[in-house]
């Protein structure tokens, strides 16, 4: 979850977040293919021959010294791609803007580490209003003397919908002539004491430069943990310290168990991965009538419908949802790209999944209870899994670990659970709390092909390996299967997930050619930076890979820290008064619920029921005013003033919606 200030800089983040891939090693019934006129994806070149992908269905023409690449919605949006002779990045960047006959408003720019081939890697971050519904970044490639430079100027809901697209773009442009490194046939080594050591360094290394206070790591290699160790503390304040059995929200990996649940419904015959849910759940409805009858039980979790991310609905309301609202819910969500064109992650849709497979399992049951017991009796009691809970009450005693942000000051704080508390609805989405020496049984599992410690087959080979088999491509060598994530970019395969929720980030992954697994816990929203470098690190561990992991870390934490600043430029805190005093007491919006408003002392905070933050004010370049919530468990909710002559508006927006607050005025006095 990205609650980023910049709307620009979170599209971004996400060109930047995929890899890509292409196989679809599992054939799909007709219903699931993508429409016959989508073309194929096509190697491309810039006039100096630098090399790119331009994705299925988007186009390209020659200008200048470089490419224009337009999607097939012919909505505005543009990247260009271009050869630059100019002395320095800065010059090259604005020669790319000059293709594109733009001139956006310069926020920061921040050098990565060199990487692929390129000696110089420099991005480029724009100050653009939200009310623009614009993602605007840029990066700029050298080698040698000569730069490349790639401009983007995106509709906001494009950005994030074919954002597993513009990864293809992002991550796969590369020198003339580069070959990129691949682990393809190496053996991969022991990790003896020396090889462990610097695991454990580099993570407390990571730690230390992100100001996360606790980590959490485990490795296990040919069926023997090598590696359960804890780092830094569980709350800060406090001395206890992290340890292996120490509990974390692990968010999203709770997908992979609840597939895992459905896997071991398929293994007994009470399930089918192909068929269609309205046959195993009546009940079952999306906005869309065509996409509802298309949808199989593996289509719930494979992020292929073209439903995309709609998380406010349980942000916002997730204090009053049920399980049986969350489903109602469904019947209201559109898609918005065709069926399996595009990766689109839908947490919705994985919590039906789980709630179906558990009325199959305990049939008649209340949703919620239905999908526990089976998580119960079918995943956590026979893999051993004692640790793991949906109970929030149990899972916060003992050996836990409490969540934390940065405040509007950038000082590390422990923040509250309001937001985290909102997923309860939607657990098989993402609401189990674990710890690494639980998931590193489930791990073990899945290295085993279904095999206990002890001989015994807990679930057949074919169930369990089908969760693997690619359902929609994430990237180059990337796809996204049944809430499992298979990465060949390498050269080898590694299957894993990552999980985010407030103050918590993790990842799970496994190398089933070599038989070894990993997990990484964090109690801190900058854990999140620590996943891709610490999955990195350990393939150069294995297989003596160019030592790229440090350098990438540590120029992250340095742009990290740089973006904050250049962000909170833009923010005014203590907030503008007069500002304040324009606001509504109370909001409403039919699918988000009520926003109350109180002030005091020249402060303001938002109320919205899951969760309360003081605001602060941000003026925009378009003349626009945003309101910005900064307590660490909200930080970066924006709601845009959209005042009309009768009427005080607000209007959040994520990717692909807008939600429009009205000002609730009081009751006329009858008397």
């Amino acid at each position: 979850m990205d609650r980023s200030f910049n709307l620009g800089a979170l599209a971004f983040a996400l060109t930047l977040a995929f890899a890509a891939p292409h196989v679809h090693a599992d054939p799909k019934p007709a219903a699931a293919r993508p429409s016959a006129n989508a073309s194929a994806d096509k190697p491309s070149k810039t006039p100096h021959n630098a090399t790119f992908i331009l994705p299925a269905g988007w186009s390209q023409k020659a200008e200048g010294k470089g490419v224009i690449l337009t999607p097939p919605e012919n909505d505005g949006s543009r990247i260009a791609i271009m050869d630059s002779s100019a002395k320095t990045a800065d010059e090259a960047v604005e020669q790319g803007w000059q293709l594109l006959k733009l001139s956006p408003k310069f926020l920061v720019a921040n050098d990565a580490a060199p990487r692929d081939g390129w000696e110089q890697r420099r991005f480029y971050d724009y100050d653009v209003p939200p009310n623009a519904k614009r993602a605007v970044y840029a990066g700029v490639f050298r080698r040698g003397t000569k730069f490349t430079v790639l401009v983007a100027d995106l509709d906001q809901a494009l950005a994030e919908k074919r954002a597993s697209q513009l990864g293809k773009i992002n991550q796969r442009l590369l020198p003339a002539d580069y070959k990129r490194e691949s682990f393809k046939g190496r053996t991969a080594h022991t990790f003896d004491d020396a090889r462990l050591k610097q695991v454990a360094d580099f993570v407390e290394h990571m730690r230390s430069e992100y100001d996360v206070p606790g980590v959490a790591i485990g490795i296990v290699q040919d069926g023997k943990v090598v590696m359960a160790q804890g780092f830094g503390v569980r709350a800060l304040g406090k001395p206890d310290k992290v340890d292996a059995d120490t509990r974390f929200m692990i968010a999203s990996n709770t997908k992979a168990l609840t597939t895992l649940m459905l896997a071991k419904l398929v293994d007994a015959g009470k399930l089918d991965w192909n068929a269609h849910v309205t046959d195993v759940y009546p009940a079952f409805k999306l906005g869309s009538a065509d996409t509802t009858r298309q949808v199989l039980v593996k289509h719930l979790i494979c992020a292929c419908t073209g439903l995309p991310r709609q998380d406010y609905e349980w942000l916002f309301e997730g204090e009053k949802q049920t399980p049986e609202s969350v489903m109602a819910t469904l019947g209201t969500m559109q898609p918005t790209s065709g069926f399996g064109e595009l990766f689109q992650y839908s947490n919705p849709l994985a919590a039906a999944a789980g709630f179906i497979g558990g009325q199959i399992a305990y049939p008649g049951t209340e949703l919620g209870k239905g999908y526990d017991q089976a998580m119960q009796s079918l995943v956590f009691d026979p893999l051993g899994m004692k640790d793991t809970t949906f109970d929030y009450a149990v899972a916060q005693t003992g050996d836990y670990a409490a969540p934390h942000g940065y405040d509007i000051d950038h000082v590390v704080r422990v923040m509250g659970m309001g937001l985290n508390d909102t997923i309860r609805a939607s657990r098989p989405a993402g609401a189990a709390w674990s710890t690494v020496n639980d998931i590193l049984k489930y791990v073990q599992m899945e290295l085993r092909k279904g095999v206990l410690p002890d001989g015994t087959r807990y679930i057949g080979e074919a169930a369990l390996l089908q969760r693997r088999q690619p359902q929609i491509a994430l990237g180059v060598d990337r796809d996204y299967a049944m809430a499992l994530m298979v990465d060949k970019s390498d050269g080898v395969t590694v299957v894993d997930h990552g999980g985010d929720m407030d103050g918590f980030h993790s990842n799970m992954m496994w190398w089933p050619e070599q038989n070894v697994g990993a997990v990484i816990l964090t109690n801190s929203d900058e854990g999140v930076m620590l996943r891709g470098p610490f999955k990195r690190r350990l393939n150069e561990i294995m297989f003596d890979g160019e030592p790229q992991a440090l350098a990438t870390a540590d120029a992250n934490a340095k742009g990290n820290r740089a973006s904050w600043d250049a962000q909170r430029k833009l923010i005014q805190y203590p907030a503008d008064t007069a500002a304040l005093a324009t606001l509504a007491p109370r909001y409403h919006s039919d699918a988000l619920g009520e926003i109350i408003v109180t002030k005091e002392g020249g402060k303001a905070w938002m109320d919205v029921g899951a969760f309360k933050s003081e605001i602060a004010t941000s003026p925009q370049t378009d003349g626009s005013l945003a309101y910005v919530m900064i307590d660490p468990m909200a930080s970066g909710f924006l709601l845009v003033r959209a005042d009309t002559d009768t009427e005080r508006r607000l209007i959040a927006r994520d990717g692909q919606h807008e939600y429009v607050f009205t000002e609730v005025k009081p009751a006329a006095n009858k008397n």
